[in-house]
Parts: structure tokens; sequence; C-alpha cells
């Protein structure tokens, strides 16, 4: 289970802060899935150029390689009450068996063992233990098949609202093909089939991995020094087909090209113990400056929250300077935030890549 590859101690979670205004938050997404902005940042010496999404084929080049998740995020929350008529919010993090799950819970008073949730449509779901942040449950019925007709889209908290009928689409890339994530790869939320068809074109090709991303992606990192954080664990599967793409591209003089850091920690926990290998298992792969990446030349990603992990680990790659520095432009220039937000195409610094 890769966890977390040395760094100095000293590095701070409050390193990683910056401060946005509220309107910046893109609570909606744009109104075509391409229509979003792209910021590039060339890793090597801080360069930005303000673009369109539409123009990713012109950073990419003919040999290159795009690695995509293609994770299907499940309706993964939904609402009930105890016995004693307090509400209770479930956001599921993983479902452990047919009729069991692991939820993170948010109600008036933390829940116990034996105790019940009654859920919508009669379902009834008891405590089987707690521990730490997530609660298990045993529900009456199969999980599956009761959260399509019951769950809601989990969309992201910072988001201030409750789903609609568009954000099933939406909170979904259009490659999604293995249920099992609890929030989206938003890095892929901005392609559709013609810009595939326009990198096909180009000579640029794709890969896929799974990682279901988890609940955890919300948490924050509440210790001070990040050597002290521990990542939540997700479930990661990179295919044998997906490796020698990449073994193909390196060979011919191409580029690994990560889309979101979902996709780089799969490939860098599979490239955990040297050589990129096959991998299907969890990780805890907690990235951040002072690591040395052997997987990936290039990344596409959205801005993410301050002070999180996300953030941290575009900061190894390209420089924690030149990613804030970037941050401030973005803001400056009125980019969209966050999962429905703009996006980024960055390149690594001197430094950030290790032996493949």
């Amino acid at each position: 289970m890769p966890t977390t590859r040395p760094a100095a101690r000293g590095l701070l979670r409050t390193d990683f802060a910056y401060t946005l205004p509220a309107e910046l938050i893109a609570t909606e997404p744009a109104r075509e899935r391409g229509g979003s902005r792209l910021l590039a940042l060339d890793g090597g010496g801080g360069a930005l150029r303000d673009l369109r999404f539409a123009d990713l084929p012109g950073l990419l080049q003919p040999g290159d390689l795009l690695v995509r998740n293609d994770t299907c995020v499940l309706p993964a929350r939904i609402r009930g009450f105890k016995s004693t008529g307090g509400a209770v919010e479930i956001l599921i993090e993983r479902i452990i068996g047919e009729r069991q799950f692991s939820a993170q819970v948010h109600s008036s008073k933390r829940t116990r063992a034996g105790q019940t949730v009654h859920l919508p449509g009669g379902a009834v779901a008891a405590v089987v233990a707690t521990q730490g942040d997530l609660t298990q449950f045993a529900l009456d019925r199969p999980v599956a098949a009761y959260l399509e007709t019951a769950g809601e889209v989990p969309l992201p908290p910072y988001l201030g609202r409750a789903p609609t009928a568009a954000d099933a689409e939406r909170y979904q890339t259009i490659y999604a093909r293995v249920p099992g994530a609890v929030a989206a790869p938003t890095a892929g939320l901005h392609f559709e089939a013609a810009m595939f068809a326009a990198l096909a074109a180009r000579g640029v090709g794709v890969a896929d991995v799974t990682l279901h991303v988890g609940a955890g992606t919300f948490q924050p990192v509440r210790s001070l020094e990040l050597v002290d954080h521990r990542m939540h664990a997700e479930s990661v599967v990179v295919p044998g087909a997906t490796v020698a793409a990449i073994e193909r591209t390196r060979h011919e003089g191409g580029r690994v090209v990560a889309i979101g850091t979902t996709v780089a920690r799969s490939l860098e926990s599979a490239a955990a113990d040297g050589p990129l290998r096959p991998f299907a298992g969890e990780t805890r792969l907690f990235i951040y400056p002072g690591y040395r990446f052997r997987a990936i030349d290039a990344l596409l990603t959205n801005f993410h929250l301050s002070e999180s992990t996300l953030l941290m680990l575009v900061c190894a790659f390209a420089g924690r300077e030149r990613v804030l520095a970037a941050y401030a432009h973005a803001a400056a220039e009125r980019y969209r935030f966050y999962s429905y937000g703009d996006a980024m195409f960055v390149t690594p610094e001197p430094g950030a890549r290790g032996e493949p």
C-alpha cells in the first residue's frame, strides 16, 4: 500500500494557503464541457499563458499519451433520520459488500453501534461500527441498486447547493466506466468527444487507469507539519495495457500526460518501488514538495482548495512558488476555481522528475 515518499520535515500546511474571493468559486459547470479557460504553467521557468481549453491540442505533441481516470461517480449521498427523529446525512465512502458500506456521517450527535437510520423508500441502515471519521453500516437491501434509486449526486460541500438533474450528467466524465467514486476526477470534466477526436488526429494516444475517489478528498489536512498527515486510502487499478502504452510512449520519445491528480497518484503508486508495473490495490500516497515523480511528464488539472493535498501535489510537480503565483494570476484574471472551474496545463520544475 503506497503511502508517503520522504521529504524534509518542516513543510507546513499553511505554506500552501492562498486567498480566493468567494465569487470565483464555480458553483455551476460551464455552458459547454469544453468551454472552460486553460492556464498553461511552464514549471521550468514559471511562464504563464492564458488559453482556452480548446487550445489543448497545441500543447501536446504527436506521440504523447494522455492517461485518464475512468472511475464513475456513484449517487453516494443519502439523507435519513434516526429512530429519535434526528436528521442524518450519509456520504458513502466505499461499498464494502453487497449490503454493507462505510461512510462519513453528519448528524447532531455521533452515531453508535446498534443504532438504525431510516432512509428514503423504507430502507433501514444499521450502524455496525465507527472508526475514526468513518462509520460502517449494514443496509437491509443491496447497496448499489438502492443508491441508483435513492442516492443524490455527491456534489462537493463548498458548492453550497443541492444537486440538480443536470449534475447527474455534468459531474461525471464522458468516459466514466467503472462505478465506485464519490467525487469526480474533475480535470476530466472538460473533455468532449470532439476533443478526443482532435487529439487522435494529432497523434496523441489515450490510456486508462481507475482510482475511486473517496470522500476523504474533501477532508482538510489537520496536522500542521505535512509529514504528520496520513492520507485516506483509495482503490487503484493500473492495467497492464496502460503500463505497456506508457512504455511504448517513452521508448518513442513521447510524454505521459496525467489528466488530473488522481491519475498522477495512480501512476506514481504503481511506480512506488521502481519501474512502473501493473497495480491493483489501495494507495495512501501523499505527494508534496520533495517528491520525485517517476511516471508522469505533464499534468492537466483544475484549481484546488487552499491547503489541500491536491494543491500540494501540483506544487510538488511545478514548484510551490510558481504554482501559488499562477493561482494569484488566475484569481486576478477571474478564472473559475474548483470542481466545476477552469483548468491548468502544468509542466514540471527542474528536479521534480526522478528516474522513470
